[in-house]
């Protein structure tokens, strides 16, 4: 008997596959009695094992019957004429997916795997010791949780914890029926944009800014209007006339400048928001990292009119793996969210929540956060350091105290010449990553996007000498 296998998958799902085919197409008819399990074992050259799987998945299916004493028949189906490639029109995507396709950036992370130095900005911290605290977590939860009970707001005792952190770090007084638990910022972002925004809604984002909230949005249906950002963060003066739906901000750290959203502003901000009765997400991505000072109170702590939906992450802090993340929605859109949430996934997986709530509640969660601003300071010293020693006048780094990467402006440089550094970094194992990707408009100056969490001290004192070198051989190119 002739089967061909496609090579996919485990060989008995690769045989119950061609003898499907086989059957379809008419090739082994109706009432046709198959080769005994080692025969057709022996002739194929597998195990009578794997060919004994394949006959029980078609009998299952009701492809074969089987005669006691007398071996597998194929049944009696109606087969489908032999097929031919056929060119066929693929209907269109619908308008969400075709928006979708802009994005382009994902492909970041793969380009530059195997370098020996990745300044790769958005990655957490890896902290080895939070592996064996985050397991006997996990299997303490595993242990003392209700494995069938889920709630779609989030795990009640990891909002609770979340409401007593938000209060003591960020100034935000929160009740656990105002918390929301989603899966990361991009969720949230997600969300937001399907309670709020219908096709051609005007949203604000500030320029530059976060590529990907930019791409949910416009995926959405967005009409993105760009708001200029200098040295303390939005400027509230350049805001629309004609009022938007939304305004996406990162007060308390812009990204990806570092700029710090001044006080007069934030009440700005929020009195232009009043006026024109529209909603902020403020994404307070990285918060909790800051090195000369303690951490700022969040915009949502000013906001007397309830018209601020405050996002913040777990994943940044922990791991990128946890995909966790929470919100603290405004009482008027509560209940839309909670549908929304529920639409999407019905709710964060329930272990992860209770693991990361006994963390929480045992200062597992706080140990951490200070051994992570320790390491992460040295790590930007370091960087720093090395840019000054390495780069020296070449480049303009915007040293914000915060955060987890820096921002680093090449003088002299135009667009060609900063993708031949980019290129020519990437040759010798570096990666550097552009700011341009992060402006709806071509910025006026070429920077680079430096992160620092992915490489140790002494790793970023080398990738810097090797950022020297790279400039100094393109200076002679």
């Amino acid at each position: 008997m002739f089967l061909e296998l496609d090579g996919r998958g485990p060989l008995y799902d690769q045989l119950t596959r061609a003898l499907k085919a086989s059957i379809l197409d008419g090739r082994i008819s109706a009432g046709t009695q198959l080769p005994p399990t080692r025969e057709l074992a022996q002739e194929l050259e597998i195990s009578r094992t794997t060919v004994l799987a394949a006959y029980e998945q078609l009998r299952a299916e009701g492809f074969i019957d089987g005669r006691v004493g007398s071996g597998s028949f194929v049944s009696h189906l109606q087969a489908r004429p032999p097929q031919h490639p056929v060119r066929t029109e693929v209907p269109a995507p619908s308008r969400y997916a075709q928006r979708a396709r802009v994005v382009r950036n994902w492909d970041i992370p793969r380009m530059h795997r195997g370098l020996r130095y990745n300044l790769q900005y958005g990655y957490p911290l890896v902290n080895p010791a939070l592996n064996n605290a985050w397991g006997r977590e996990l299997a303490r939860a595993a242990a003392y949780t209700r494995l069938n009970v889920n709630e779609v707001a989030g795990f009640s005792a990891l909002r609770q914890q979340t409401c007593d952190y938000l209060a003591r770090r960020r100034g935000v007084q929160a009740q656990p029926e105002d918390v929301l638990i989603v899966s990361g910022t991009q969720q949230a972002i997600d969300l937001t944009a399907r309670v709020l925004l219908n096709e051609g809604d005007r949203v604000v984002l500030e320029e530059p800014h976060y590529f990907l909230a930019h791409q949910a949005l416009v995926a959405h249906g967005a009409d993105i209007i760009a708001v200029r950002t200098d040295q303390d963060g939005l400027v509230c003066d350049a805001l629309p006339a004609q009022a938007p739906r939304l305004l996406y901000v990162t007060p308390s750290h812009h990204f990806p400048s570092g700029a710090v959203l001044s006080m007069q502003r934030r009440l700005d901000l929020l009195h232009y928001a009043e006026r024109h009765q529209c909603w902020i997400l403020e994404d307070d991505y990285d918060g909790e990292f800051r090195y000369d000072a303690h951490p700022l109170a969040a915009l949502r702590s000013l906001d007397e009119q309830d018209r601020v939906i405050y996002v913040g992450t777990f994943s940044k802090v922990m791991f990128g793996g946890l995909r966790l993340a929470y919100m603290v929605i405004p009482a008027a859109l509560r209940n839309d969210f909670i549908s929304a949430k529920y639409l999407s996934d019905m709710a964060c997986p329930v272990i992860d929540q209770a693991a990361l709530a006994h963390f929480m509640e045992s200062g597992g969660f706080e140990r951490h956060l200070r051994l992570a601003r320790k390491e992460l300071k040295a790590r930007r010293d370091a960087l720093v350091a090395g840019l000054k020693e390495h780069a020296r006048e070449r480049v303009e780094i915007t040293d914000t105290p915060a955060g987890m990467h820096l921002v680093v402006w090449l003088r002299g440089y135009d667009a060609p010449r900063r993708e031949a550094l980019v290129a020519h970094a990437h040759q010798l194992g570096l990666g550097l990553h552009p700011m341009s990707p992060l402006y709806l408009r071509a910025p006026e100056r070429q920077g680079l996007l430096l992160g620092y969490c992915g490489l140790s001290v002494n790793e970023l004192r080398e990738a810097m000498q090797l950022f020297g070198r790279c400039l100094d051989e393109l200076e002679r190119a």
